[in-house]
């Protein structure tokens, strides 16, 4: 998130540096070309060993930031930074890579934007990446309550990593998955819907984040969402049926499909990790409603990765799936299973919050 930003021009805020998208970025104020600084708080305590940035979707000629200062603190926003890195930015060219000249661990990271490529009223970065290693986030405990936000009264529940909840603003509902202090959700209200991402305050009682819309593919963050714990008490809005497995019979009634996020494997591995087994728990208690029913349980993943492997992964993740419902008292003969890797993408895998919308376990009635 950013936790320092100068004065910018107009739309260009620095959380679109944030956005894995090229085409959106941060200007400063008019003549404030120089000595521009942003600092970016991340989630738990990392070194970052590689930096990216973009400039090729500049539209001013001589704008695209050119000299910078990267630093890194582990204390505040404000102060205990070392430099990790200086460089010199080519004028339009996205994904320009540069190793880290020192490896710091941090959780805040400082960019001193010190000049641009000629132009006396405009500088202009359109991206900005770190990729390293991070320590484990520290559980946050019972996230669980009524938020008052942006959006009016939001009402979420954790059930495992699986998040749903609702929120009191044009029939609004929202499912997702949270880990560390980082939730992802696609929210939905009518025919509209898109991701949204959030990071909660250490103590869990606050959360800040942005949102999309799925038809503003390639632009700018849609606004803030930002929200604060009212009460423990999850409460609920008439259009939601206040539970995963709830939502799951819901869906699987209404259109015979439903998606189920908060499933998590071990990178590249089919294990599912003990986090998400009360999602899973929340599969049985539907199927259990509903004797009748048979499905078939798809797996699907992001765009990483070779296509073969992905479908063989996918149709393995789907197998480990069946095989923890049928422990649990699910009868086999009422699952099937398939994989389909990333041929049936549901958001964009350009983004990093489509790509989480992509990795997901889809149950569909036979």
């Amino acid at each position: 998130m950013v936790a320092v930003e100068p004065e910018h021009y107009g739309g260009w805020p620095a959380v679109n540096l944030l956005d894995d998208t090229p085409g959106s970025g941060w200007a400063c104020a008019e003549g404030k070309v120089g000595g521009n600084v942003i600092v970016f708080e991340l989630p738990c305590l990392s070194t970052i060993s590689v930096f990216e940035m973009d400039t090729g979707g500049i539209d001013t000629d001589g704008a695209g930031a050119k000299d910078v200062v990267v630093e890194v603190s582990a204390s505040s926003a404000t102060a205990g930074f070392q430099p990790v890195l200086r460089a010199s930015l080519k004028d339009r060219a996205d994904n320009q890579r540069f190793q880290a000249q020192a490896q710091v661990g941090g959780r805040f990271v400082r960019l001193t934007i010190l000049d641009n490529h000629g132009s006396e009223e405009w500088t202009e970065l359109m991206g900005f990446r770190g990729y390293g290693t991070h320590r484990p986030p520290e559980p946050l405990g019972s996230i669980d309550g009524t938020y008052d936000t942006d959006y009016s009264k939001f009402h979420l529940r954790a059930q495992g990593t699986a998040l749903v909840g609702c929120y009191e603003y044009n029939e609004g509902v929202f499912e997702g998955s949270i880990e560390g202090r980082v939730m992802k959700l696609t929210w939905v209200e009518g025919e509209s819907r898109g991701p949204a991402v959030f990071v909660f305050a250490p103590d869990g009682k606050s959360f800040r984040g942005f949102w999309w819309r799925d038809t503003d593919k390639g632009n700018a963050v849609s606004g803030a969402w930002n929200g604060t714990r009212v009460t423990s008490e999850v409460g609920g809005c008439p259009h939601w049926s206040g539970s995963v497995s709830g939502e799951l019979r819901k869906d699987l009634a209404a259109g015979g499909r439903a998606r189920l996020y908060g499933i998590l494997f071990d990178t590249d591995k089919t294990t599912i990790r003990p986090e998400s087994l009360p999602t899973l728990d929340e599969v049985v208690r539907m199927l259990g409603a509903e004797p009748e029913w048979r499905l078939t349980i798809e797996g699907h993943t992001d765009s990483t990765g070779a296509a073969a492997h992905n479908r063989t992964l996918s149709e393995q993740r789907a197998t480990s799936v069946k095989a923890y419902l049928v422990s649990r008292g699910v009868a086999t003969d009422r699952l099937a299973t398939a994989g389909f890797g990333a041929d049936k993408p549901v958001a964009d895998n350009a983004t990093e919050l489509g790509r989480a919308q992509n990795r997901r376990v889809e149950l569909v009635r036979l």
